[in-house]
């Protein structure tokens, strides 16, 4: 009997387009980012960027307050009114009493102002929550690409890199425009301050030479 052929998106891409839907609950006036963690594959947790249960949003008050303080991204994530995606993921699958040992979260971004509004980005972790991730005990780190794709970290590299390297050498960083392998366009660094950014970029060009 011949099968009946149709197309299915992968299990990824089936999980990476929930956690676009979780993004568009999003309360942040510049960007929607969606988590959703899977584990034996079944949804355990979903969280997106946004104000703490019961406080006022920057939808709320109708503007963004790091932008109003003139705050650059990347820096003094305290002073932000939402919790990231990836943070409310972990948050709310605690509430739940559920362990997130050996699972995967999917995280997915995309821009809201005008002029981006819909276009994905590069949907990385900040430092703060790749930590989290880490010590969660999760296996697997899927995050939407700017080019419509998405890449997949494995938490244990990341330890592995740590080992080897400091935090601020990560090739993959919130805020720093993914290029593809073989692309010859140098890396844009984000503005976290000037020593660090001296420090990233003598550590690209030192990983360079031992290549």
């Amino acid at each position: 009997m011949n099968k009946i052929k149709i197309l299915r998106p992968s299990k990824d891409e089936y999980y990476l387009e929930l956690a676009k839907t979780v993004a568009k609950r999003g309360t942040c006036t510049k960007v929607e980012i969606g988590a959703v963690i899977i584990k034996d594959d079944q949804v355990v947790a979903t969280g997106y960027n946004g104000a703490p249960r019961g406080t006022k949003s920057s939808l709320d008050h109708a503007f963004c307050l790091r932008k109003k303080l003139g705050i650059p991204s990347g820096r003094n994530y305290e002073i932000c009114r939402s919790v990231h995606a990836e943070q409310n993921c972990i948050i709310n699958a605690a509430r739940a009493g559920v362990s997130l040992l050996g699972g995967d979260i999917f995280i997915y971004g995309q821009f809201r102002e005008d002029g981006k509004k819909g276009k994905p980005f590069d949907a990385f972790p900040c430092f703060i929550c790749k930590k989290m991730l880490i010590n969660c005990g999760l296996k697997r780190v899927i995050c939407s690409l700017s080019n419509g794709s998405y890449k997949i970290f494995y938490v244990d590299e990341w330890v592995r890199e740590w080992l080897e390297q400091d935090i601020i050498d990560d090739k993959f960083q919130y805020g720093v425009e993914y290029l593809e392998p073989g692309a010859t366009e140098k890396r844009k660094y984000f503005k976290i301050s000037p020593v660090l950014n001296k420090k990233m970029a003598a550590g690209a060009k030192s990983r360079k030479k031992k290549k």
